[in-house]
């Protein structure tokens, strides 16, 4: 169901936003760890679960709901999941301790992982065929623009009228999305068919898929060995001060929104092979920067490499999953997206732990060649998924030769 261009415009922006309130909140108590342990009086560490559990509320939530919702029609779920959303993030700004603020994180990530599923199918939906990577892009863009000003702007807020004030703000974003959802989503959107057994278990023991979502977690989790550790190794390799620092993040976040654009224009016609390049690409900047990082101006400019490459893989992976889901599992297609979503989180936990370990053990400048190795190996899963493709293709072939003759 394509809608006319205009119309199908305002839906993706109505999607969008509710990606950027989804995105901001996703990273928001990154920036607002220090207020919430001094405010609450508790541990730096013990905080840092409002990251953890949320990234985990997301990785085992989106399957899950994603399939128990599936009978519920596109539209009224997206109704819910704000809803949700807004429950979630009322209660994070209400907290007084932190059971209750975990809690409320939980409940915000169980909202973020179904509509980062079935937000991908409803834009994919909305839109012709060819322009399918591209829509996406656009719903994800909110998630780059909350990368870029949500987050930076939430953790101002929060130091100047208190955490709990950044929460507010959240909730604000996320009544302006319910509304535009109401008012820009169309009604007779595709509905998502009843979810079997055998239907999800077409996904979890099909092997193209499997090698997808492993792509997913290795491709795009590599970058986050660096990334989660870049503040640091700004300061401590580079040499910039802290309050540069936040500016390079404010660039870097500009480069993953170009990025984002360029990955869905590149990945509209075919995936694989962009996929591909991008990750040659990613794993050669990665590579670059172990020995750029402690010059300013050399390490600057693979930093912006580094944020161009690091989202511009999120609408070919998602593009490609739901391709393979609709020849391999077609009434799991929402299932797939959010399973991709969830490998998406894991290589985001994968690349931290990592980045973590390597950190403690051999220093800040090794992140980056170990997340280069970790995208190298997403390099030869496409290759090997690219192979699988062409003997498919030309097993097709053969089966047509042989049928006309």
């Amino acid at each position: 169901m394509s809608l006319d261009k205009n119309r199908s415009t305002l839906a993706l922006l109505a999607l969008a936003i509710s990606a950027f309130a989804i995105g901001t909140t996703e990273f928001i108590s990154v920036g607002l760890l220090p207020l919430i342990a001094e405010d609450l009086n508790i541990s730096v560490t013990l905080t840092g679960l409002t990251v953890t559990l949320y990234a985990l509320g997301v990785t085992f939530g989106a399957p899950v709901l994603t399939a128990v919702t599936s009978g519920i029609p596109r539209k009224t779920l997206l109704v819910w999941i704000m809803l949700v959303f807004i429950i979630g993030n009322s209660l994070a700004a209400l907290s007084s301790g932190i059971v209750m603020l975990l809690t409320a994180r939980v409940i915000s990530a169980l909202s973020h992982g179904v509509f980062m599923s079935i937000g991908s199918t409803i834009a994919a939906d909305i839109v012709p065929e060819n322009r399918r990577a591209s829509a996406i892009a656009i719903m994800f863009s909110g998630l780059t623009v909350a990368t870029v000003t949500g987050v930076p702007l939430g953790t101002f807020i929060g130091q100047q009228l208190g955490w709990r004030a950044a929460f507010i703000s959240i909730v604000v974003i996320g009544i302006v999305a319910f509304i535009a959802n109401m008012i820009l989503v169309p009604s007779h959107l595709r509905k998502g068919g009843k979810i079997q057994i055998r239907d999800q278990m077409k996904l979890v023991t099909n092997g193209r898929l499997l090698l997808a979502f492993m792509i997913t977690a290795l491709g795009y989790g590599g970058t986050f060995v660096v990334f989660t550790y870049l503040s640091p190794l700004l300061h401590d390799i580079t040499g910039f001060k802290e309050t540069t620092v936040a500016f390079i993040l404010l660039l870097y976040g500009i480069a993953i929104a170009i990025g984002n654009v360029i990955g869905g224009k590149a990945a509209n016609r075919k995936p694989l092979t962009a996929l591909l390049w991008m990750f040659v690409l990613q794993a050669l900047i990665l590579f670059l920067l172990t020995f750029t990082a402690p010059y300013k101006i050399p390490g600057l400019i693979t930093i912006f490499g580094m944020g161009l490459l690091a989202f511009m893989n999120v609408p070919g992976l998602q593009v490609y999953v739901v391709t393979l889901a609709e020849r391999y599992a077609p009434r799991a297609v929402d299932i797939a997206s959010a399973v991709n979503i969830a490998a998406f989180n894991a290589g985001i936990a994968i690349g931290a732990y990592l980045g973590g370990i390597v950190t403690d053990a051999i220093g800040l400048i090794h992140t980056a060649w170990i997340g280069a190795v970790m995208v190298l190996a997403a390099v030869v899963l496409t290759i090997w998924s690219m192979v699988l493709e062409r003997r498919q293709k030309t097993a097709a072939h053969a089966g047509t030769c042989l049928s006309i003759h």
